[in-house]
């Protein structure tokens, strides 16, 4: 027994010295002394055969991964409302004190907005079991191998009398000495430089090999804490962060907790100040709530919390110069100008690009080829041009013509009433067809593995595709003899080509394209038309009454399924065999008005099938048990929740009269 205990006292060792390293900042050793603690745990595990999962030497794993497998979320992952003034603030401040009760007191928990990748922890027993990112905000990738590799996320809690089973939400984040480090050896190596620090963090961890990532030096901060576990009572998301400190999991410690919305704008105006004195990016300032009961009375909308915001900092500016104008053909056929520039640093990134947006834009300004421009990044993501620089000692080119022909297949181009963008109104431009199929084959649409651009492009200039509908009548041997291809790889991507029949309804109708629908949209279409056949025979004024959708995206809706173009494609996709209805879509009320909480492990359905169910037949769900609580659906490795529904004398279903019910 005494090689474990110098392998368990080893463990302990190099634990702390992790966390004063990369959490604390704070290294108690040589980099040389580390690494031979590390060697000679290595030789004992190996010696005794004695492994665990919590060891500092099992965090890259040997095997690089193919691809990544898919998480739901258990909780959504919901994106925060973004406010860039002082006067947004406020209102926000206003919005909060009318939803909550007359009078009552709130007080605000104020962070820091690092410039990373959203990433969720799930631990069990005490051990980290795996990792996601946001992906959607229902599903992300599994990115577990790779979260490993950082060394501030603990594999094991520190703390024998904390919560063992919780959700950790935070941010991923390359440190900018790493990020300048990294830029050195790729450049020393000839290789393209990362654009900015979210960048090359956000890369790392789509790599497939853990062993790579592992050399980034990446970081992690938390800013999240979920737990069913009885004795996670904590009234404040401060107490949460603080009990997360405790445990061993890292938190940014620039936080302050604000009584008042002017203690909020003194906090955001200081750190507005100081941004560039941190050793990592940071874009703002995110405020929360700090009461928790209080968050859950606030609720969220679709696509955000009510009980938080992030203000983001004004962006930083530059010079550039403006060295020709071009023009892109989007997929609803919009032509959209974009400046190319002179590379030039900004924020933190090389910027060689700018949108115009509409030719209302370049008149505006009087933007001009050769123009010297000040150019901002809008939040820090988007370049563009703020204004162009007059000076008597810059002689300036003739002002900007627009084009009246498609830069693509020369059609001419028509601008509509009430739109400043013009558009190439040929249904049959190779730049719509091409966006169009490449959108209805992307990932968040029907994620039709292998078929991306360049494939797409060679099936188009083949005449082989000229819309979605096209897809399913490929034949491999069609596929097989075009460039880069061959049996194997024409074999591949028919069976996901077939395999995309399956995907869900909401699926379908992000994929066929209707302006300005996105994922949320038909997500939510979807469940309330359960058919694809109902939607199409709906009108404007049924639309407008459905949650999220506004009379400029029912407008939409409503014209794109009068243009029989698009019905055609549509007519081809149900020939094809793709699913134009929700499963159990008809089954009915039995639910009706009922509220479930699903707990352990269902045999025969995932917890999202069975919330899906319950939804269809007119029930909702809830994540907590509670008074109002009606049925709690209770599978194998059950939680905390079915002795909280017992004390509560709430009915308890097992799978089998589940079914029973649903069966009758």
């Amino acid at each position: 027994m005494t090689i474990i205990n110098d392998i368990e006292k080893l463990k302990l060792k190099i634990n702390k010295l992790d966390y004063h390293y990369y959490v604390l900042s704070d290294p108690l050793v040589s980099d040389y002394e580390y690494d031979q603690l590390i060697n000679k745990l290595e030789q004992l595990e190996t010696q005794s055969q004695y492994f665990t999962k919590d060891s500092p030497t099992q965090r890259v794993s040997g095997i690089p991964t193919k691809e990544f497998p898919t998480i739901n979320h258990k909780y959504p992952m919901l994106s925060l409302s973004n406010t860039y003034s002082t006067e947004e603030l406020l209102d926000f401040d206003r919005k909060v004190k009318g939803l909550l009760e007359s009078n009552e007191k709130y007080e605000y928990f104020c962070e820091l907005k690092i410039d990373g990748l959203a990433v969720s922890l799930i631990y069990e027993n005490g051990y980290f079991k795996n990792g996601a990112t946001r992906g959607d905000g229902i599903s992300g990738d599994d990115i577990s191998p790779n979260l490993k590799t950082i060394r501030s996320i603990p594999l094991k809690i520190s703390s024998e009398d904390k919560l063992k089973n919780f959700e950790v939400r935070g941010e991923v984040y390359l440190p900018t000495y790493e990020f300048e480090k990294m830029n050195i050896e790729r450049e020393k190596n000839e290789g393209s430089l990362f654009a900015n620090p979210r960048n090359a963090a956000a890369g790392s961890l789509k790599m497939q090999d853990a062993k790579e990532v592992a050399k980034r030096g990446l970081r992690f901060f938390c800013y999240q804490l979920y737990s069913e576990e009885t004795n996670f009572n904590n009234k404040n998301h401060s107490e949460n962060i603080n009990n997360l400190k405790q445990m061993g999991v890292p938190i940014n410690p620039n936080y302050r907790i604000c009584i008042n919305i002017d203690e909020v704008l003194t906090y955001c105006a200081e750190w507005d100040k100081k941004r560039e004195k941190l050793p990592y990016d940071i874009d703002g300032v995110v405020i929360k709530i700090n009461n928790l009961e209080q968050q859950n009375r606030l609720g969220s909308t679709a696509k955000s919390p009510r009980w938080a915001i992030a203000y983001k900092f004004k962006a930083i500016q530059t010079e550039t110069i403006i060295e020709n104008i071009t023009w892109q053909v989007g997929r609803t056929g919009t032509v959209t100008p974009v400046a190319n520039l002179q590379s030039v640093l900004l924020a933190g990134s090389t910027v060689s690009r700018a949108t115009l947006h509409n030719p209302d834009e370049i008149k505006r300004k009087d933007i001009r080829e050769g123009d010297r421009v000040i150019i901002e990044k809008g939040g820090d993501i988007i370049p563009k041009i703020v204004s162009v620089i007059i000076s008597d000692e810059i002689k300036r080119s003739e002002p900007y013509k627009i084009p009246t022909n498609c830069p693509v297949c020369n059609s001419d181009l028509q601008r509509f009433e009430d739109e400043a963008a013009l558009k190439c109104v040929n249904y049959n431009c190779s730049a719509q067809v091409l966006r169009r199929i490449e959108h209805f084959a992307s990932r968040g649409a029907m994620d039709i593995e292998g078929l991306g651009t360049a494939i797409i492009e060679l099936l188009v200039n083949e005449k082989l595709i000229m819309d979605a509908g096209d897809i399913y009548s490929l034949k491999a041997e069609q596929i097989s003899i075009l460039e880069r291809m061959g049996e194997k790889s024409a074999g591949n991507l028919i069976n996901a080509i077939e395999e995309s029949k399956n995907k869900p309804l909401d699926k379908l109708i992000f994929g066929i394209g209707i302006p300005f629908v996105g994922a949320t949209a038909a997500f939510s279409l979807s469940r309330y038309f359960k058919r694809l056949e109902k939607l199409i025979a709906t009108n404007k004024e049924e639309l407008e009454t459905i949650d999220g959708i506004g009379s400029k995206m029912a407008e939409s809706i409503f014209a794109f399924f009068k243009n029989d173009k698009n019905l055609k494609v549509i007519e081809n996709l149900k020939n094809a065999g793709l699913l134009f209805e929700l499963e159990e879509a008809e089954r009915g009320n039995r639910f009706e008005g009922k509220t479930f909480v699903l707990t352990g492990t269902l045999q025969n359905y995932t917890r999202e099938e069975a919330a899906q169910i319950i939804k269809n037949e007119g029930g909702s769900v809830s994540s907590s048990v509670s008074k109002l609580t009606d049925y709690v659906l209770a599978g194998e490795k059950v939680g905390s929740k079915l002795n909280k529904a017992k004390n509560l004398n709430i009915n308890i279903l097992n799978e089998n009269e589940f079914n029973e019910i649903l069966n009758s």
